[in-house]
């Protein structure tokens, strides 16, 4: 059973991770978007941490809620919309217990998702976040153990935006020239699944 603990340290690990890799994002954006994608993200995940720690929530679904809600409101572009709402409707969907099964995150995080997508009016194929996300959602099941492969499947959704031609966000105006870079959301999202895999196995 996954509690609200767990939670809070799933969005640490990714607040870590951002911060780390936060250049890279941003280098990634450079070359197809705003150049600000890891920065943007960096100071939203570190939001997060902060309005975690003043009043630990006590429920899962009410820290991905706060979580998102900060996102919304520090983070700019469109990645705060997006990250946000992936966030709270996810929190949304596993609504007030306790502790959730891996079985319940798995299908909040797939509501999530579609939602994200219904957002963005955006499907896999089209060099969004999404084509980390859909095959990362599509990977869990119901054990924690399912974690892990929904890591490698976002990691690959990643890498496989390289060749992609980009229909959606600001790196579609660039038309042919986004051919040949890696999308920096679908980075960012599966920096987001790899820091739940490692809670996972922290937790294990």
């Amino acid at each position: 059973m996954l509690d609200a603990e767990f939670f809070r340290r799933w969005l640490a690990a990714v607040a870590a991770l951002v911060d780390r890799e936060a250049d890279r994002l941003t280098e990634l954006d450079s070359a197809i978007g705003d150049a600000d994608h890891g920065s943007n993200l960096r100071r939203g995940f570190t939001a997060v941490g902060a309005a975690l720690e003043k009043e630990p929530p006590a429920t899962p679904g009410a820290v991905l809620m706060l979580a998102g809600r900060q996102l919304v409101s520090t983070v700019g572009g469109a990645s705060g919309p997006l990250y946000g709402t992936l966030l709270r409707r996810t929190g949304k969907a596993l609504g007030d217990d306790a502790e959730v099964t891996p079985a319940q995150l798995a299908q909040a995080l797939r509501a999530g998702v579609a939602a994200v997508a219904q957002l963005g009016g955006a499907k896999a194929g089209d060099k969004t976040m999404l084509d980390a996300l859909e095959p990362a959602v599509a990977a869990l099941g119901d054990r924690t153990e399912s974690f892990a492969a929904a890591r490698v499947a976002a990691e690959q959704g990643a890498l496989a935006t390289v060749p992609l031609l980009a229909r959606k966000g600001r790196a579609s105006y660039l038309g042919e020239r986004s051919i040949g870079h890696q999308d920096p959301g679908a980075t960012s999202s599966a920096l987001l699944v790899a820091a739940l895999a490692e809670t996972a196995e922290a937790a294990a």
